[in-house]
């Protein structure tokens, strides 16, 4: 296990600023990706538009672990899963030491002059469910936490941690694909259900005609609320 804890230091993609840095994004990619990936995805979609005056984009990449759902082989995963399910414990041993990783990496952005009120925890898919971990479980004080086509499991250590703080708790703008064969619409809903009961503000955006994917439309509305919650 102490091996198991050493500290990486991630390999990120970082999209810097075009002025003076006064914020930052931490934006985590889904399983098998890496952050150059994700990155290049969202330019695709829509060109710079994730580029800001004072904002710091930072694509970090997973370290390649065994995952169990594709039966053991070598994946670029944020934690292992029992199976890709919401009606499985979460996979803690694995949630918490990456949560180790990404709080260090939270730690140089703010050993960097940006306080964790100026920091946004984001991602997509397995990225979006690892973001919720790290933010509501460890750094309540972030400015927002973004989960695209994203799920929390039904007892996820997340819903014990919101339920129980007693400050007040980070936006979390939700968004997901009516079409998505991989993470279905349900399990989405039932996390922000679970997340709205628990004392969290919610903002919720569905695209029925969506896959496991994302959309301009979507990144769009993204990058509204980022400037919302991160103003210059």
């Amino acid at each position: 296990m102490a091996a198991a804890m050493k500290v990486l230091n991630l390999q990120k993609n970082i999209v810097c600023q075009t002025g003076k840095h006064t914020a930052s994004v931490i934006f985590l990619h889904g399983s098998g990706d890496t952050g150059e990936g994700v990155c290049s995805w969202i330019q695709d979609l829509i060109g710079n538009g994730l580029v800001f005056p004072h904002i710091r984009m930072v694509f970090p990449t997973a370290p390649p672990r065994p995952y169990t759902p594709m039966m053991g082989q070598m994946s670029t995963v944020w934690f292992d899963r029992h199976r890709i399910s919401p009606d499985v414990p979460d996979h803690m041993e694995s949630v918490d030491i990456m949560c180790e990783h990404l709080n260090r990496l939270i730690e140089e952005e703010v050993s960097s002059g940006i306080p964790k009120n100026r920091i946004i925890l984001g991602g997509f898919s397995m990225g979006g469910a690892m973001a919720m971990q790290v933010a509501y479980r460890h750094h309540l004080s972030v400015a927002g936490v973004a989960a695209l086509s994203a799920f929390l499991n039904n007892d996820s250590a997340v819903y014990k941690a919101v339920k129980e703080a007693n400050s007040p708790l980070p936006e979390l703008f939700l968004c997901q694909g009516g079409k998505d064969p991989l993470v279905m619409p349900e399990w989405v809903k039932q996390t922000h259900r679970m997340m709205d009961g628990s004392g969290v503000p919610c903002q919720f955006h569905f695209f029925p005609k969506m896959y496991h994917e994302m959309c301009v439309q979507e990144l769009e509305l993204l990058r509204t609320w980022i400037l919302k919650k991160l103003p210059s």
